[in-house]
Parts: structure tokens; sequence; C-alpha cells
């Protein structure tokens, strides 16, 4: 590892100089020069002493985990276009089969549907962003449109149909994965 180009890195996403960083530390200017240079190296107790004054401690510094990713693009979603039913689930968290919840933004054309799913343990949770659908929860259809959410427990056989003349689009969050 590269100890002083991580150091030099943590100083300046603080926003601070060599000079107050060593003033932090109780060091020389010259010695966190050459330290982010690797012409010296640090004692485990200096070290320990310029991580804390970098808001860091030794585990978080030499952990080489790579970054979990927080933030998803089109380029990472995966789509299943259905034909028969005229839908496109798209998986906007890849793997999220994984998490407690697995968000997915449906689009239903005109006159679609999802395919019917059978009672299981967990949550739904929906927000309509564009047109009208309702919502099939046993024989009873519930109904909501763009700016409106839904939220039930799937005790009995469901599923989303769009009964307009134009899109839906529905972020539809289930907890735990079932899509």
């Amino acid at each position: 590892m590269d100890i002083g180009s991580k150091i030099r890195s943590l100083r300046t996403q603080k926003g601070l100089t060599q000079e107050e960083l060593a003033d932090r530390c109780e060091l020389s200017k010259g010695f966190i020069s050459q330290l982010e240079n690797d012409v010296t190296s640090p004692s485990i107790a200096t070290l320990v002493d310029i991580l804390q004054c970098l808001g860091t401690d030794l585990s978080e510094f030499f952990n080489n985990t790579p970054e979990e990713q927080i933030v998803f693009h089109n380029t990472d979603y995966f789509e299943k276009i259905d034909n028969d039913l005229l839908n496109k689930v798209e998986w906007i968290i890849p793997n999220a089969q994984k998490n407690i919840m697995e968000p997915i933004r449906l689009t239903l054309k005109s006159q679609g549907s999802t395919y019917p799913d059978t009672p299981h343990e967990g949550e739904e949770f929906g927000y309509v962003l564009q047109g009208a659908i309702q919502i099939h929860i046993g024989s009873k259809v519930y109904k909501a449109k763009k700016g409106e959410s839904f939220y039930y427990t799937p005790a009995a056989a469901h599923y989303l149909s769009n009964p307009g003349k134009t899109d839906a689009v529905v972020i539809w969050v289930s907890s735990p994965p079932s899509f």
C-alpha cells in the first residue's frame, strides 16, 4: 500500500495544507511532506495520530474492500419485457434479491398488467410516476394515479393493471424480494 499518497489524498479531501495537518498532529511540515512523498515511514503511534486528525482510523485506512455501490444508473439496470402482458420490468438495483427490499420500475402499456402473484410473506409498496393503475388484491380493486402511492401485505393473490389509454410507470418495492 502506498501510505504517503493515501495520506495526501485524505488531507486534500479534508481541505488541509501540509502545515495545517502538521500543526494538528504536532509534527513538522517537513515530516508530513516526506511522509506523503514516501521518503520516510511513520511509527504506528504517529500514523494513528495522523489518521485521527484526518477523521479516520487504522482499520478504515487499510481496508481494501471495494466501496459499496450507492448510486445506480440506467446502464446498471436489468430489464425484462413481456409482450403478452404488455409490461416492462426494470430491476433498478442490481442483485437486490439479496437485500431486504427489492425495488423495480414497472411500465405498464395501455391495457397491460403484471402476472398475478400468489400470497406471500412481506410487504409491497408502490408510487405511481406516470398514468394510472389498478391494484388487484384478492377480489378487491384499488385505483392509484400519478403522485399517489400504495401499500399492502400480499396475503391474497395480487397484480397491477393499466386500464388507461396511456402508459403507466410505477416504482414498486417488495420486501422481502419477490420480483
